[in-house]
């Protein structure tokens, strides 16, 4: 996926305060996320209990195969041919455009990698899930595959 990015990359300055670097420095951090995949079902709207709103859609990726990677025909079989990741949208625009979309359809994901803490049956629990910053519907439903 071809696009322009622009990202946040901080570390601290001489203060030891988190301050603006160069895309060249080694301590900065970056968490950068594009994705393009089909859409499994449509994105559900969910009222989390703090009264925030926010919409959660799963994206099914299909896994480039690893070069010089020999498999033995037994085991090709076995292995994930795709991955399904969790897009959370927490702004009103990105769920707004998530819940226009549809089962099927073929989307474009920016955002970041993010790991939300939640209480659970079993107690604290986490779970890593894409925070989308943009997202749009590429084409819609394939008429067949994936």
């Amino acid at each position: 996926m071809a696009t322009s990015r622009s990202s946040t990359r901080t570390s601290p300055t001489a203060s030891g305060r988190p301050g603006r670097s160069s895309p060249d420095d080694p301590v900065s951090g970056r968490n950068e996320v594009a994705l393009r995949g089909r859409l499994a079902t449509e994105a559900e709207e969910r009222e989390l209990p703090s009264g925030d709103l926010i919409a959660v859609l799963r994206l099914v990726v299909p896994r480039e195969p690893v070069a010089g990677r020999r498999r033995a025909p037994v085991e090709a079989t076995r292995r994930a041919t795709v991955d399904t990741i969790d897009v959370v949208c927490w702004t009103a625009a990105a769920r707004r455009t998530a819940m226009r979309l549809r089962g099927g359809d073929l989307v474009e994901v920016e955002g970041a990698l993010r790991r939300r803490f939640f209480g659970g049956p079993a107690g604290r629990q986490s779970r890593y899930e894409v925070e989308a910053a943009a997202l749009r519907r590429v084409s819609g439903k394939a008429s067949g595959g994936t």
